[in-house]
């Protein structure tokens, strides 16, 4: 066979061996699809499939198969990041500014200081920190992995609850917002190389250049020219941030977030989300998958992740709970919203890949980290279902 005989070999594997667990099994309550399809690359990783099969996983998965694919991944994941960047609303944070902030102050702290002792003690033992890394680098991404709410998949589990479009669905997205700017304000930290901060310092004077005059451009242009304009300057932004050293998810993000929500129809900005997470982003799962390593063993990798879990759950409550108090909550209203806001999946495994690519973290952090990322988003729906149940009339609670 031939490589492109292999390379559609490998999509029908990508897009079927998914579909099938989560259609067949019934998933959706526990995981859904999108997790499932994480969860899939990771089977058809080196780890489990390449184990198993190397022959097999080898002549599919080879190094020509694996570019192409890697091809689509990068696109996809700059798309979805840049959609990310978009559903920010940081007016309706300034408006609700100091409940927003206090709230996600607590929700990021407390649980990236939980995830840094946690980092800590990861140091203790070989195999986890990055070749390309210092110590303080790999406990602050450690702990910001822990710290993460993933934005898209919060929206996507939202709606499958009904709280998307109600006031609390409202106002976690807010604090939401304000914690992914931070995240991505710390990943520059992380990234920043003091031998090219000159030419990153020059990318973002640049960048704050370039937005005043691409603002202005979006606003005159209709609807349907704004789309296609909006994916050329993806493509500028990420590939500046690249150059200059920041990687270019960051330059991704950025081009989305100086984006106005209002210049796209609401409707067709949630088709599109939907149409990346269909047709593109089950790429980037495998992309992901065929990172993972066990090379520390996989008893090791599993007690980590279960670490880092529960580090990432409990803080997220606690720092939730804190904010309640200072804002005097109703019963039960803090627990929904921290095991809201605990969701990770999407972004985090985004975050990870960098720090992974930036030698910031070994493939086997990396691959607890994604572990932990499963765990965490498989809890949510199972935890916040009965919750709302019992208490209804926090849905339409406004702060």
């Amino acid at each position: 066979m031939g490589t492109t005989e292999i390379y559609l070999l490998a999509m029908v594997l990508i897009f079927s061996v998914p579909y099938l667990i989560w259609r067949l099994g019934g998933t959706d309550y526990y995981a859904p699809l999108v997790v499932v399809q994480i969860i899939t690359g990771i089977l058809l990783g080196p780890g489990i499939l390449g184990r198993a099969f190397p022959e097999y996983y080898g002549f599919v998965f080879n190094p020509q198969v694996i570019t192409a694919l890697n091809g689509v991944a990068w696109w996809a994941v700059m798309i979805f990041v840049m959609l990310a960047g978009i559903e920010l609303d940081l007016k309706q944070a300034w408006r609700h500014r100091v409940e927003s902030t206090i709230t996600a102050g607590f929700a990021l702290g407390t649980p990236l200081l939980f995830g840094c002792v946690a980092a800590l003690g990861m140091l203790q033992y070989g195999g986890w920190r990055g070749a390309q890394s210092h110590e303080w680098q790999f406990v602050l991404g450690v702990g910001m992995s822990c710290a993460v709410t993933a934005l898209p998949i919060l929206i996507l589990l939202m709606e499958k609850l009904g709280l998307l479009r109600q006031p609390i669905g409202q106002r976690i997205l807010r604090y939401a917002s304000l914690d992914d700017i931070a995240i991505w304000g710390v990943l520059a930290l992380i990234l920043l190389d003091w031998d090219r901060v000159g030419r990153q310092l020059g990318f973002l004077a640049a960048f704050a250049l370039a937005t005043i005059v691409y603002r202005r451009l979006m606003a005159r242009l209709a609807e349907q020219d704004r789309w296609y304009v909006a994916l050329v300057w993806l493509a500028l932004c990420a590939l500046a941030a690249d150059w200059a050293g920041l990687h270019y998810m960051v330059g991704a993000f950025l081009a989305g977030v100086v984006m106005d929500a209002h210049w796209f129809d609401q409707q067709k900005l949630d088709q599109m989300r939907h149409h990346v997470l269909l047709l593109l982003m089950p790429v980037f799962f495998l992309s992901t998958g065929l990172r993972t390593n066990w090379a520390v063993g996989g008893t090791a990798v599993f007690v980590a992740a279960g670490v880092l879990l529960a580090a990432s759950v409990a803080g997220k409550l606690a720092g939730v709970h804190l904010a309640g108090r200072i804002l005097k909550w109703g019963p039960g209203e803090a627990s929904i919203i921290g095991w809201l806001l605990q969701t990770k999946a999407l972004i985090m495994i985004i975050f990870v890949n960098i720090l992974l690519d930036k030698g910031i973290i070994s493939s086997e952090t990396f691959t607890a980290l994604l572990l932990m990322a499963i765990g965490s988003t498989m809890l949510t729906i199972p935890m916040v279902a009965p919750m709302l149940r019992r208490v209804q009339a926090l849905v339409l609670k406004t702060g």
